[in-house]
């Protein structure tokens, strides 16, 4: 008689996506260890302040870090092609690609027709903390105005959705350009009952997180405005928007470039190379026999 399991099940199975050695999910650790350690010059460094959001542009061979600058707080990061929007981060895909939060080496694969990575982790300061495994994370996305409205009953204008959909319109983009994000700084993940929970930031001043831009990118990033979510942002237990405000902590932002003999064992990423019978995916043409 087989025994009742006593607690949650461990899952051991191999990870579904995997590519040959020296394939597209085996990058070359070497060169993204020589970038990080690179000597760098800072272009661009300014400060989002709490509840808000900015749009950069990052040319592609550059270095973006993020850093915790006061205290703990969580930003909700977008990524875009910065000459085709419409190639941008594919959280989905990038949790299948790399896992359900990202780290160093991990890659921002982009939608299709294009799959090819935008940008790579090269350094993460909390890469040992213990809790690691559930820090950056890709599971949830962006808090909205309109799940607010659902939860909470009222109409709140600074949440990251809107947040994002702000900094971005001078850029010639809309709401409907702000993607499901990577949550830089989050601590979130799957309870035992497979429900989505989110806990205390734990970033630090000085913490940062960091990614190699492979190709020429518009960044977006909002400070959430639950903070360093040590508090309920729904629910009988939730926190006000108020209280909520108490938690809060700008985030740093720098834009590096990087020396041209760093980067000449790099070059940019190719899109995805299937053809799909010009954009018909094997669909025959009226009149046509395969």
């Amino acid at each position: 008689m087989t025994a009742e399991p006593t607690g949650p099940r461990s899952y051991t199975q191999p990870a579904a996506y995997q590519s040959l050695p020296g394939g597209p999910l085996d990058p070359d650790t070497s060169l993204y260890d020589r970038i990080a350690a690179a000597e760098r010059t800072v272009v661009e460094s300014f400060e989002i302040p709490l509840r808000s959001a900015r749009a950069w542009e990052v040319p592609a061979g550059s270095l973006v870090r993020i850093l915790s600058v006061e205290g703990p707080q969580v930003g909700d990061l977008n990524m875009w092609n910065l000459h085709n929007p419409r190639e941008r981060f594919w959280a989905a895909r990038t949790r299948q690609l790399q896992r359900a939060s990202m780290t160093t080496y991990d890659r921002f694969w982009s939608t299709l027709p294009y799959l090819r990575p935008l940008a790579t982790v090269v350094a993460d300061s909390l890469a040992d903390h213990p809790d690691a495994e559930v820090i950056h994370d890709l599971l949830g996305t962006r808090c909205d105005p309109y799940v607010n409205r659902m939860l909470a009953g009222y109409d709140f204008d600074y949440h990251c959705h809107s947040n994002l959909t702000r900094a971005i319109l001078p850029h010639g983009l809309t709401e409907l350009d702000v993607h499901d994000v990577l949550n830089v700084f989050q601590f979130a993940g799957l309870n035992d009952r497979r429900e989505y929970f989110m806990d205390s930031c734990p970033a630090r001043p000085g913490d940062s997180f960091e990614f190699f831009a492979e190709v020429d990118l518009l960044c977006a990033l909002s400070t959430c405005p639950g903070g360093d979510l040590s508090v309920h942002m729904w629910g009988p237990d939730a926190a006000s928007t108020e209280e909520q405000l108490e938690h809060c902590h700008p985030l740093g932002v720098e834009v590096c470039s990087l020396p041209a003999e760093v980067l000449e064992a790099w070059s940019p990423p190719s899109v995805a190379e299937y053809q799909g019978r010009a954009g018909r995916h094997g669909l025959a043409a009226p009149g046509h026999r395969a």
